[in-house]
């Protein structure tokens, strides 16, 4: 942040900063302000800030702040519910399923019952289903690769860049 220029930051084993209380006071000071309708600018300044832009990031973080808690615990719920699914899913896969025909139990040539496959190849497909949504609910799945026309990017960023221009000439303040 800019008010730490200079001074060494801690960071976790994951390489992100370590968000000191003063900081997320400020933050929370920061989104303060702005729900009383004060500018970003306003904010920097009253905060003492170095720019709108960190005022904003500022709000942005407290928000986050705010949310992260309440979607962790519902995170954690969700993995309850698809462990509880995973067990039942595996419950039956582990059962011995025999065939069935007309209400009937089905004998083999040497008169014994016949295997049915198909409840556990479902219980498989279930399985592998729930560890699907599991990986997505904790992100641990790869991002997909997508493939990117270089030629529309340009346009793109082209146009972007020439909206962002318009906006500071007119020194929007957001």
């Amino acid at each position: 942040m800019d008010d730490l220029k200079g001074q060494h930051r801690p960071r976790a084993s994951y390489a992100r900063y370590v968000r000191r209380p003063e900081t997320a006071e400020r933050d929370a000071a920061a989104a303060r302000l702005r729900t009383q309708g004060l500018t970003f600018r306003q904010i920097a300044d009253e905060l003492g800030f170095a720019s709108k832009s960190a005022a904003h990031d500022a709000v942005g973080r407290a928000l986050r702040a705010i949310v992260a808690p309440d979607a962790e615990a519902l995170r954690a719920r969700e993995a309850e519910r698809l462990d509880g699914l995973y067990e039942e899913a595996l419950a039956v896969l582990e059962r011995t399923h025999y065939a069935h025909s007309g209400g009937r139990l089905i004998l083999g040539p040497d008169e014994q019952p016949v295997i049915d496959d198909g409840p556990r190849l479902a219980a498989i497909r279930e399985l592998r289903s729930l560890r699907e949504s599991y990986r997505k609910l904790h992100g641990l799945d790869a991002p997909s690769r997508i493939s990117v026309d270089a030629e529309q990017l340009g346009a793109e960023i082209s146009g972007l860049l020439d909206t962002i221009t318009a906006t500071a000439d007119g020194d929007s303040d957001g």
